[in-house]
């Protein structure tokens, strides 16, 4: 099974290589596409049960139910478009999915684990996977929670006389407000139980959301402070780990249908929350109190290093333990007439959530739509002294936003220090200056200004280099490796988008049914030993002999549809779209660029639109797709009609390929919202499968005008 996040062309890639793949070595595959389009070609029950073994080449959660008890290899899509044989032949050893047992269908992320044995890919690595699932669904309720919190504040807030604000009791804005704050407890244990749930299924889930709730409440640990987002982090990955332990405890046939909603969820919860009590919280309490009474020492100490500490410590888990020893230990002097300390804190609070604002808008092109979306809230956030605003963005990327947001609050404390800011409340962010709780106004705001771009600057430099480096690591991981030495039996290979299954007979026929128009996001391919039999049964929809060995082995082919002439794609690719040279050397001026060659065609409405789609697509994993080639698409209403591009680029663009070959030949794909499922998808599916075709590259390659090229890219039909 093979899935790309939108699933388009490394769907139909993968499948294509995976299909020619399985035909040179002799098997049988059936390939079930999961793309934009819907799944095509599904496999049947009686596929799946005659099948040896199958490949997950997926970038996206697939539901890996269906394939328990069955040899499952699961990769990166990448792996299906660069090593198929490999995978093919190390699915033949690969361990058996699921086991038999009942847990239910998962979103495929325990799945993928499970099934990942073989080792192939390591495009997404499990933790990276869970890690992101929660993130992902936490951020709706940092967002809600927050903006509540922060309207309700702006709006229903009264001024105090020390400069505090206060929403009455009873009020509206009072209910708004404690709505905000109940979407704020909420996004805690929501971060910990979608972590478990993408290791362990659904019995994970229950465990994971109380053992983030238990980690987030101090007082269940005598502790003034919880654990924060960081405790979530470490009940989900303990919570869905100790489930997929739990599952693998034989137990009698009659327990099995209650494991996965009764006695699993039990045991988990009930073992994870005591181990938190009384072995992770009182290392936490011990923390806190010792931190506190460090802090207190240093009160004579250089008001400069005071406020870089007290920054650091704000910064680093933004309502852990550390921040509220920080923050309590600021808040806890106010009342002796020290409000220095105070004031430092003020200066480093809003200064993480509005350094990570920052850097979305920074460097949009290392940032989902998503992620962008939420660095506006935390700019609002941020301006309320809501530092919880940044927890996604820590969560989501921890080695390069902690050490940013410390930083950033280190300078902005130590700056604040320095010129002896004061706070008289509780609180922290530009809201408290423009109250009049803040002395030193001035130097204040250039304390949080200066802390802002620190963190920023830094957050995206850090995050750049890690993707820098992901992509040479995937590029030195995609180098030849020998292919394993197998006994003829048949391979169940899962490719991106598509769904194959492949049945590898001695010297038998070959069926490569592998579905018109695989455009899909996932694939999921099949081999299984098959009777000489069996396998000539099939022989009238295989191809073999020359036109297996041209590529061109696949019954989609004769799909594309009739009577178009010499439309190229069914004219969604026209002269007007096509560039012999393009004038672009980096890859987000070669989009604006094709980008701009499409809307002479008149059915481009938004060329910024399509523009940023189309670089957000690119945040999520990159279109190079290797051997030369990168295929950029978006799907957005900026777009009137489907419309095809194409260029080539005599240098080669740095694409972030999997293999480190430059881009030369690229096609912008774009496709209107509503559009999502029409023909075009399946003429995009040919496209994608014919650029495997080495012999395709070069005529395209060399073709010396618009002519020549429209020609070569005809073959397709």
């Amino acid at each position: 099974m093979t899935a790309c996040p939108t699933g388009i062309a490394h769907t139909y890639m993968a499948a294509e290589k995976l299909a020619q793949a399985a035909r040179a070595l002799g098997h049988e595959m059936k390939v079930e596409t999961q793309g934009s389009i819907g799944a095509e070609n599904i496999l049947s029950d009686n596929d799946v049960r005659g099948a040896d073994a199958v490949i997950i080449a997926a970038d996206k959660d697939v539901d890996l139910s269906r394939f328990a008890g069955k040899r499952a290899l699961a990769v990166g899509v990448a792996e299906g478009i660069r090593h198929p044989e490999r995978l093919i032949e190390q699915a033949q050893s690969a361990p058996v999915y699921g086991g038999g047992e009942a847990d239910g269908a998962g979103t495929g992320g325990g799945a993928a684990a499970a099934a990942a044995g073989g080792g192939g890919g390591k495009e997404r690595s499990v933790t990276y996977k869970a890690l992101m699932n929660g993130v992902s669904y936490m951020i709706p309720f940092v967002v809600v929670g927050g903006l509540l919190i922060a309207i309700s504040l702006a709006v229903g807030g009264h001024p105090q006389a020390d400069g505090g604000l206060v929403i009455p009791d009873g009020s509206f804005w009072k209910h708004v407000n404690d709505i905000g704050v109940i979407g704020f407890t909420l996004m805690v244990p929501v971060l910990s139980g979608y972590i478990a749930y993408a290791i362990g299924d659904r019995p994970a889930l229950v465990p994971g959301m109380i053992g983030g709730w238990i980690a987030n409440t101090g007082a269940l640990y005598d502790s003034k402070a919880g654990a924060g987002f960081i405790g979530a982090i470490v009940t989900g990955f303990l919570a869905g780990y100790l489930v997929q332990w739990i599952k693998k405890v034989e137990v009698p046939a009659f327990v099995r249908p209650v494991m996965p909603i009764i006695v699993i969820p039990i045991v988990a919860t009930t073992a994870l929350g005591l181990f938190f009590i009384y072995v992770i919280g009182r290392p936490i309490s011990w923390v806190f109190t010792h931190l506190t009474g460090w802090l207190g020492g240093m009160t004579g100490s250089s008001a400069v290093l005071l406020g870089a500490i007290l920054g650091l410590m704000i910064a680093f888990d933004m309502g852990g333990p550390v921040n509220k020893t920080a923050f309590l230990f600021g808040a806890g002097l106010i009342a002796s007439g020290n409000q220095t300390v105070m004031g430092m804190c003020a200066a480093a609070i809003p200064v993480m959530p509005l350094g990570q604002g920052l850097a979305t808008l920074i460097r949009r092109r290392l940032y989902s739509e998503q992620e962008r979306e939420t660095g506006m809230a935390a700019l609002f956030m941020g301006l309320f002294g809501i530092s919880e605003g940044a927890i996604p963005f820590a969560a989501a990327r921890p080695a390069q936003v902690i050490p940013a947001n410390m930083l950033g609050g280190a300078v902005a404390g130590a700056v604040a220090g320095t010129a002896g800011v004061t706070d008289a409340v509780p609180h922290g962010g530009p809201i408290v200056a423009v109250l009049g709780a803040v002395g030193g106004v001035p130097v204040f705001f250039l304390a949080v200004a200066i802390g802002t771009v620190v963190t920023a600057l830094t957050t995206v430099t850090l995050v750049d280099v890690a993707e820098r480096r992901k992509g040479n690591a995937a590029a030195a991981s995609l180098s030849p490796v020998p292919a394993l030495a197998g006994e003829g039996d048949g391979v169940g290979a899962v490719a991106g988008g598509a769904g194959a299954v492949a049945s590898a007979g001695a010297g038998g026929g070959v069926e490569a049914d592998a579905g018109a128009g695989a455009a899909g996001g996932a694939a999921t391919a099949t081999l299984a030993k098959a009777s000489v039999t069996e396998a000539r049964t099939d022989t009238a929809e295989a191809r073999t002999g020359e036109k297996a060995s041209d590529g061109d082995g696949d019954p989609a082919r004769d799909k594309a549809p009739a009577g178009d002439g010499d439309q190229v794609l069914s004219g969604y690719l026209t002269e007007q779209t096509v560039r012999t040279q393009l004038a672009a050397g980096e890859k987000e001026a070669a989009i604006r660029e094709m980008a701009e060659l499409a809307a002479g065609t008149g059915k481009v409405s938004d060329v910024a639109e399509l523009v940023r789609v189309a670089l957000a697509r690119e945040a999520q994993g990159t279109t190079g797709l290797g051997e030369e080639i990168a295929i950029p698409h978006a799907k957005t209403d900026a777009v009137t009609a489907p419309v095809v591009g194409f260029a080539r680029s005599a240098d080669g663009i740095d694409w972030g390929s999997p293999d480190g070959t430059p881009a030369k030949l690229v096609f912008l794909i774009a496709v209107p919202e509503a559009a999502a499922g029409d023909e075009h998808l399946r003429i995009l599916a040919l496209l994608s499968r014919k650029l495997m075709d080495t012999g395709f590259r070069a005529r395209l390659q060399g073709a010396e005008d618009k002519a020549a090229i429209l020609r070569t890219l005809g073959e397709i039909h």
